[in-house]
């Protein structure tokens, strides 16, 4: 069995875990909202349930993996779930009334109901292409179909500065913009209906890995020249971003580069609502860091979530119970960064 096979079959089994609980008589659930299998932050999420449904007694979280992230912090400023992905960027929009949030009124007041639990990099944002498409670098996609994410999500508005910051290409100008979710659009590229893929992900990812199983494929990267580009110079700016670079080999024999690729490297985080249980969201927390090495039994690149970067990057307010854990670990968490709440 191929290691991309063992990656994707422990994804199902951790899905398929979140359905169950301690076996508990008397539960109190939770619901959790995240992107589509195969995704960083479906692996992370759904680990986080895993390992929370085994050791909390008396609670279970269970996991829906459709939709935005952009929606989902708005579903949990509502109170319509419990715990979503976080990420500084779409917190900063959120909160500041920009790109996705621009025409929301109240999203800077519902960004006052979201908590963070920790922090974890995402990955390098991957621009990936066929060898045989006879694309190079980012100056030969004029004129193709790019995929740069789903529509009103916060990775489209970074790979969409990403392309034009290198090129200064635009999108419907230049090229086509490909608009559907990040289930869709991995097997469509799959299935070569479009020409670049772009995705934040930790590498190796499992739906990169699998198209690179039975064809060679490229990744494109930004030079440093690239960065200092007022566009992509602005998008460094964002909360949550770094450079980040992909080896030569991390997809095997069939990734055609030579060198190592620079690109946008990306944080996220799992965050939470306010109102949720101070000595619940502990326990959990607790839990989570407590039993860390189940989740890196997972994959390699899960190794990545590590407790002393926990707080990275982060802009929004750590829950109360979060924050009593990671005190009790000896952390110096800021009295600014906790919420009171």
């Amino acid at each position: 069995m191929s290691k991309t096979k063992m990656v994707l079959g422990a994804l199902t089994v951790l899905a398929l875990a979140t359905l169950g609980g301690t076996g508990a008589t008397a539960k109190d659930f939770y619901k959790m909202s995240t992107l589509g299998p195969g995704s960083t932050p479906y692996v992370v999420m759904t680990a986080f349930a895993k390992v929370i449904n085994q050791h909390v007694e008396g609670v279970e979280i269970q996991v829906n993996a459709t939709g935005a992230a952009t929606r989902h912090a708005v579903d949990a400023a509502k109170g319509k779930i419990d715990f979503f992905m976080s990420a500084p960027s779409v917190h900063h929009f959120m909160t500041k009334n920009l790109a996705m949030y621009k025409k929301m009124k109240d999203a800077p007041k519902l960004a006052k109901n979201l908590r963070a639990i920790f922090n974890f990099p995402i990955g390098v944002y991957h621009v990936v292409v066929y060898e045989d498409s006879g694309i190079k670098s980012l100056a030969d996609v004029k004129g193709k179909k790019v995929y740069l994410g789903p529509p009103a999500g916060a990775a489209r508005v970074i790979a969409t500065s990403l392309v034009e910051g290198a090129t200064g290409y635009k999108a419907g100008r230049d090229f086509e913009a490909i608009t559907m979710g990040w289930g869709a659009a991995s097997q469509a590229f799959q299935d070569r209906q479009f020409d670049v893929y772009i995705n934040p992900t930790n590498a190796p990812s499992p739906v990169i890995s699998q198209v690179a199983l039975g064809n060679k494929i490229r990744i494109l990267g930004l030079s440093d020249a690239d960065f200092k580009n007022p566009i992509l110079s602005k998008t460094m700016k964002l909360p949550g971003r770094t450079i980040g670079s992909i080896a030569p080999g991390t997809y095997g024999k069939n990734q055609t580069n030579g060198d190592s690729v620079k690109s946008i490297g990306a944080w996220v985080g799992v965050g939470t609502r306010q109102g949720m249980s101070t000595d619940v969201m502990y326990r959990m927390t607790k839990a989570f860091w407590e039993n860390l090495a189940e989740v890196h039994a997972v994959a390699p690149w899960l190794k990545a979530i590590a407790f002393e970067t926990a707080l990275a990057e982060m802009n929004m307010p750590l829950h109360p119970g979060a924050a009593k854990y990671y005190r009790e670990r000896g952390v110096d968490v800021p009295a600014g960064l906790v919420a009171t709440d």
